[in-house]
């Protein structure tokens, strides 16, 4: 399977991803960035992999700016798409041209703390579990059906920064994960509940 990777930042989970899926499972074909100086593009060239930046400034708007990533992704035959730490929104045109081939990993365990912030939110309210979500996007923040989820619990840590840490490492293994299921055909949604997505062994 063909797959692109969005990124906004270092490229720890692109990382993961080339060391777990590329080449094995499928092909990571495209890396592209919100960020011309994101250092997860770096990552990708030294991987051989094709990059390109989209920078909002470059684009008469937002919507603008996701077609044209869009339509560098159908010209590179992309069949899957990996949100990886990509921090800006996706136009519901981009969503639609790729239903239920998008996936994003979030730190937190969704639907509690959707948004940029959930680390530090979940720290704010006192919570003593904490967790990864790998899931379909939708048009709506963080709402799509639950691929993965794993929990951990982290009594007494107060700082956001340390129960990131701890976390990224289960995104790690889990984004992976969630690849290779998607790679194997092995998830489609409930009939009877959309938002409910069955996983074949």
């Amino acid at each position: 399977m063909r797959i692109a990777v969005l990124l906004s930042g270092r490229g720890t989970n692109l990382q993961a991803l080339i060391e777990k899926v590329h080449g094995f499972d499928g092909e990571i074909v495209a890396v592209a960035s919100d960020h011309e100086e994101a250092p997860g593009l770096r990552l990708a060239r030294r991987a051989d992999i094709l990059t390109r930046s989209f920078e909002l400034a470059q684009f008469a708007d937002r919507s603008a700016r996701d077609n044209a990533i869009a339509d560098w992704l159908d010209q590179n035959e992309v069949e899957l798409v990996v949100l990886a730490g990509y921090m800006a929104l996706l136009d519901d045109s981009f969503i639609a041209r790729f239903r239920d081939r998008i996936i994003n990993v979030h730190p937190s365990l969704l639907p509690a703390f959707p948004g940029t912030r959930a680390v530090e939110l979940a720290v704010e309210s006192g919570v003593k579990v904490f967790g990864v979500t790998v899931h379909l996007v939708d048009e709506r923040i963080d709402t799509g059906p639950i691929l993965l989820q794993r929990a951990i619990e982290l009594p007494g840590y107060s700082d956001p920064t340390e129960v990131h840490k701890i976390l990224q490492a289960i995104e790690h293994e889990l984004l992976p994960e969630g690849v290779r299921l998607m790679i194997r055909g092995a998830v489609s949604r409930d009939p009877a509940n959309p938002q409910r997505l069955i996983i074949e062994p």
